[in-house]
């Protein structure tokens, strides 16, 4: 089975603990995690621009569809167990969903993590 891929960023605190708890849930083994800096983001986003590829997390799904930011919410939530309400109420209020990813992404460096 291939699995989604999910991009995120290595040199984030964040994004590093935010990944981890996600892998975590993962109990179906549907992800592969790759840093933003590896260069496989570069062959799994064609034709992104560097600055773009590093503006955001990014979701890509077996057949090459690529969701970025709040948009990634919902295709994320459903290959998690017990996701699917998550990305029901992420799919129903997209411009809530993007906001508050926007929020977390403004603030990130701010937000006090805990190492896995």
């Amino acid at each position: 089975m291939e699995r989604t891929v999910i991009l995120y960023d290595a040199d984030c605190a964040f994004c590093r603990w935010w990944t981890a708890r996600i892998m975590t849930w993962d109990h179906h083994d549907r992800l592969r995690p790759v840093a933003l800096q590896d260069p496989a983001a570069e062959r799994l986003l064609p034709g992104m621009k560097p600055e773009d590829r590093m503006r955001s997390w990014h979701l890509v799904k077996p057949d090459g569809r690529i969701y970025s930011a709040g948009a990634a919410v919902p295709p994320l939530m459903r290959l998690l167990p017990g996701g699917r309400p998550l990305a029901a109420l992420a799919s129903t209020f997209p411009g809530a969903t993007e906001r508050l990813y926007q929020w977390v992404s403004d603030h990130r460096d701010r937000l006090r993590v805990r190492r896995p």
